[in-house]
């Protein structure tokens, strides 16, 4: 088996219109979370081969919003809420981090939640500019606040968790 020794979980879409896979899923706790889960599992193997593999897994403070609707994740039985729908995602790749370092511990597995900042990106596609001013994220000149952080910026804190010597064998975390 080959070894893994890094697996960040990055992939994501947010608060987008209702939309399903094939499956019946609905796309954000598909993609956000259901992706990275199955993702790990098929190479659990390679990343147990590591002896000394870190898995991240990129939330958000979205978490907040939702807490995982176990009884109706996919809203089939509630209104659909695109902003809940992201948040119980968001809440699931956390939670996910938490678990997947307690199965994993025994074969050197460390996983950790990781919260990039607020990047615009092509992340907020489904957004109108109205709508993200609404929530604050410009000035009065049409920019984005300070605060956001370009790209290279969000990733330095999952690069810093899968890499950093002083998180070596610590998990279960929340990185922001």
């Amino acid at each position: 088996c080959v070894a893994l020794d890094i697996l960040v979980n990055n992939a994501g879409i947010m608060a987008c219109p209702l939309a399903r896979t094939p499956e019946g899923f609905e796309a954000q706790f598909a993609t956000n979370h259901l992706g990275h889960f199955l993702l790990a599992a098929r190479l659990a193997p390679a990343l147990a081969g590591a002896r000394h593999a870190r898995v991240v897994s990129l939330s958000s403070t979205g978490h907040r919003l939702s807490p995982v609707v176990f009884e109706d994740i996919h809203f089939t039985e509630r209104p659909y809420h695109k902003w809940r729908a992201y948040g119980q995602a968001k809440t699931a790749n956390a939670l996910f981090a938490v678990e997947l370092e307690r199965r994993g511990r025994d074969a050197g597995i460390t996983a950790n939640a990781v919260h990039p900042g607020g990047i615009m990106t092509g992340l907020q596609q489904h957004l109108t500019h109205e709508e993200m001013d609404a929530m604050g994220w410009f000035g009065p000149d049409g920019k984005p606040r300070t605060g956001f952080k370009t790209p290279a910026q969000g990733a330095a804190t999952s690069v810093w968790a899968a890499t950093a010597p002083e998180l070596a064998g610590r998990g279960g975390l929340y990185l922001e």
